[in-house]
Formats: C-alpha cells, sequence, structure tokens
C-alpha cells in the first residue's frame, strides 16, 4: 500500500503462510514502479511486530527502504505518551478493511487461485479508481 491507501502489489499464498516468509516476494510483485527518492529522502517501510528480526530487515533494506518495525510493548508506550496519535501502519489496515467490503473476497469461494487473484485484482482497480479526485460525480453526471 502507498501512503494513501492504493494497493501496489498482490500476492495470493495459503491461508498457514506467515506474512513474512513472502515479503520479498510482495516488494518485487509491485505493479508501479518507484519513485526515485529526493536528495536525503528516502522510502519508508512502515510494518508491525510480525517483521521483526534480521532477515526481514534485510530484504526490506535490500529493496532500498527504510525500516519502520515497532513491537508491541513499543507502540503501547508510544500510544501512553502521545496518545492523539495514529500508528504509520494504520493505512494498510484499514485498506484491509476496504477489501473485506467485496463480500466475494470475504469468504473465498473460489477453487482456483487464477480466480481468486483477478478478482482480488478488481477489487484492488476499485479501491485505486476511488481515490483519484474527480471534479463531478462520474456515475450522475
Amino acid at each position: 500500500m502507498d501512503g494513501r491507501g492504493v494497493p501496489l502489489s498482490i500476492i495470493v499464498t495459503a491461508a498457514n503462510r506467515h506474512d513474512v516468509s513472502q515479503l520479498a516476494a510482495v516488494l518485487d510483485a509491485m505493479v508501479v514502479p518507484r519513485p526515485l527518492p529526493r536528495e536525503r529522502r528516502s522510502q519508508h517501510f512502515c510494518a508491525d511486530a510480525g517483521y521483526t528480526g534480521m532477515p526481514a530487515c534485510v530484504i526490506i533494506e535490500t529493496h532500498g527502504y527504510m525500516a519502520h518495525v515497532k513491537g508491541r510493548g513499543q507502540e503501547a508506550e508510544e500510544k501512553r505518551r502521545h496518545p492523539t496519535t495514529r500508528a504509520r501502519r494504520w493505512i494498510v489496515e484499514v485498506a484491509h478493511s476496504w477489501f473485506n467490503r467485496f463480500r466475494k473476497l470475504l469468504v473465498r469461494s473460489e477453487k482456483l487461485e487464477r480466480s481468486f487473484l483477478g478478482l482480488t485484482h478488481l477489487a484492488a482497480a476499485i479501491i485505486a479508481l476511488r481515490k483519484v479526485p474527480v471534479a463531478i460525480n462520474i456515475i450522475y453526471g
């Protein structure tokens, strides 16, 4: 996801696979090429405590990102100190709920992986289209 919640990459795996094991595949499958950062600015990668560990940090850094991975205790401590600020990764959690609004994706009934991947790409395209600012309503004119 980018900073606005637009999906940039989708990988379909079995439900019992851990997210960190597919990190390299997700970063390699990005559809939109990443723009080069301006001088002295880097691209940030915000993740939850599941991505702690040296193998994940190496993968994140080899793809050119600066890792922001915090454990549960660190997040709770920051929330106690600054109660009004939100976590940086909240947009990913919101985007997952946007995918859950597509009822065909919520409970997977597709037998073939390519069918489910196609439906997921369609949902991602609809989410991305909703993020485009328009001057008039496309549906009602």
